[in-house]
């Protein structure tokens, strides 16, 4: 009995030990949360008089310069871009090394946005500043404002804001010039604080400029500009819309995709192009198309089944004209009549029946195409040709829950190279006019007519409308889901929104997005109320 006291008492106090050792393991501390600190600097920060060309900063842990190439902002810029070390390797210190000529009685900035972390857990030393001037004093007046974009709800990170001294600016100094002063708005910012100017009176510009090199390229570059000089004092807080510029039409060189069809890409609007086509100095008939791919700047031509072993393509376009010789190889395959169903198998009340042509039609025969219910009663309809994109649209009145089908006999369709259907049939149907949604839109405020309303899903815009003087706008019968509304003011009653023009000193078109997702749910009657302030 002593024994297995012994063996109980033994085995209670393993146990106990066991469990005060669970308790007291260790644990490593507190995760470091503390961005590192400077200890010194020489010169100091906000030094004057400056006359040397390096700078070293001192921190009291070691750390670590990411992404510097992006985050730093140096104002006013350099020609030649400093030598930072270290970049990537742990270091207690930052040296930098100016190469370029320093302007006099000027105050310079260095802003390391979030490019400065501690080397162990990577917390940033956020929007550090360095600052001196090679005057007697440090220039320290300000001017704040935000960025938006013209077109999108979300403006882009990494906009510039630029100061240009209003007394040399001119129209063309954007385009090979760099600015006075200048800002970012990094990777998380939409407002902006140019900081350590000097009073005076200056041009204000914006730009996502892709290039890095405060240089305006159209080409690629989104702008913004306030048409109107500002003065140094001020306590005014300044907004910019970015917009990308629409580009010039310029056509690329023709390329041969089949034994009948070339393909045209170009850059620009290609909405008042011509093209027209020719062999041996006689003119060849053509038919242009729409590209088949969505978000495509190109176009499809499709020319006769004859011999030829060219074909010159002229195209024009406003002051725009050009001249292309394609050679015609002879291809495997050539782009026959086939005709897809492009609607889906359900019908929504607000669409009507679309097939699309691979190749050009040139006529429809209505009397060879019958659309009939499940009670197979002849339904009336109408169709309608849109030619750029090949597709036929039928319309007709819709019942709930009904069955439709579509019968297309031979002879119906006729293509560009007088081939004709052979027989076709498809079928879809309707759902019960609950599955959907109504939304009223009541606004007020409103500044102009006309104006264009949309809903979009994802960037995508899936029902639009006008008004020339309605402020309650009805969308019936609509898909159940989140909407972003946005309002467009057609200034130039174009049905479209246009975007701005830099040098004709033209801002876009003006955009208001409702603040939040509209939930539009099956069998709801929505009706939302929109402030345009």
């Amino acid at each position: 009995m002593i024994k297995l006291k012994n063996i109980a008492f033994l085995l209670a106090s393993l146990l106990l030990l066991t469990n005060c050792a669970k308790r007291g393991t260790i644990t490593g501390g507190d995760k470091d949360t503390i961005a590192p600190k400077i200890v010194s600097s020489y010169p100091e920060n906000f030094s004057t008089n400056f006359k040397g060309n390096e700078i070293k900063i001192n921190f009291d842990e070691l750390i670590k310069v990411k992404n510097i190439n992006k985050q730093l902002i140096i104002s006013p810029p350099m020609k030649k871009q400093p030598v930072i070390i270290p970049q990537g390797s742990a270091s207690k210190f930052i040296s930098i090394k100016i190469l370029d000529t320093l302007q006099d009685n000027t105050t310079y900035s260095f802003n390391f946005g979030q490019s400065i972390t501690d080397n162990n857990e990577g917390n940033p030393y956020s929007q550090f500043k360095y600052v001196f001037s090679t005057g007697s004093y440090v220039d320290s007046l300000t001017v704040v404002g935000k960025v938006k974009d013209a077109f999108y709800q979300k403006p882009d990170n990494f906009v510039s804001i630029m100061l240009y001294d209003a007394k040399t600016f001119t129209d063309s100094t954007v385009y090979k010039e760099t600015p006075l002063y200048v800002t970012n708005t990094l990777d998380s910012l939409k407002v902006f604080s140019l900081e350590n100017l000097k009073e005076g009176t200056y041009k204000m510009v914006a730009m996502k400029d892709k290039s890095s090199n405060n240089i305006y390229n159209p080409s690629i570059d989104k702008i913004g500009f306030l048409d109107y000089t500002i003065t140094l004092p001020t306590s005014d807080m300044f907004e910019l819309e970015l917009f990308e510029e629409k580009k010039p039409f310029k056509a690329d060189k023709p390329s041969q995709e089949s034994n009948n069809k070339l393909f045209l890409g170009y850059e620009g609007d290609f909405k008042n192009s011509k093209i027209t086509a020719s062999y041996d100095n006689k003119e060849v008939p053509i038919r242009i198309t729409k590209f088949p791919e969505k978000n495509k700047d190109s176009v499809q031509i499709f020319y006769p089944n004859i011999k030829m072993d060219s074909l010159q393509i002229s195209i024009t376009n406003g002051l725009y004209s050009k001249t292309f010789t394609s050679k015609l190889k002879d291809l495997k395959e050539s782009d026959t009549l086939k005709i897809e169903k492009k609607s889906g198998s359900i019908l929504p009340f607000r669409d009507a029946f679309v097939i699309k042509s691979k190749t050009p039609i040139v006529s429809i025969d209505e009397s060879k195409i019958t659309l009939r219910n499940k009670d197979s009663v002849a339904i009336k309809f109408t169709s309608k040709h849109i030619e750029f994109d090949e597709e036929i649209v039928f319309d007709f009145k819709k019942d709930e829950e009904e069955k439709y089908t579509i019968e297309l006999l031979p002879g119906a369709i006729k293509d560009f190279y007088d081939t004709e259907n052979d027989s076709l049939k498809y079928n879809f149907s309707t759902k019960q006019l609950s599955d959907y949604g109504n939304l009223k839109i009541n606004l007020s405020n409103v500044k102009r007519f006309p104006f264009i309303i949309e809903l979009l899903d994802k960037n995508e815009v899936l029902y639009k409308t006008t008004s020339t003087k309605e402020t309650s706008i009805y969308f019936e019968t609509i898909e159940p889901k989140l909407y972003t509304l946005r309002i467009i003011f057609d200034d130039n009653a174009n049905n479209e929104w246009d975007t701005g023009d830099y040098l004709a000193k033209k801002q876009a078109e003006e955009i208001i997005y409702f603040p939040k997702l509209i939930d539009v749910r099956a069998n709801w009657d929505v009706e939302q109320d929109f402030i345009l302030d």
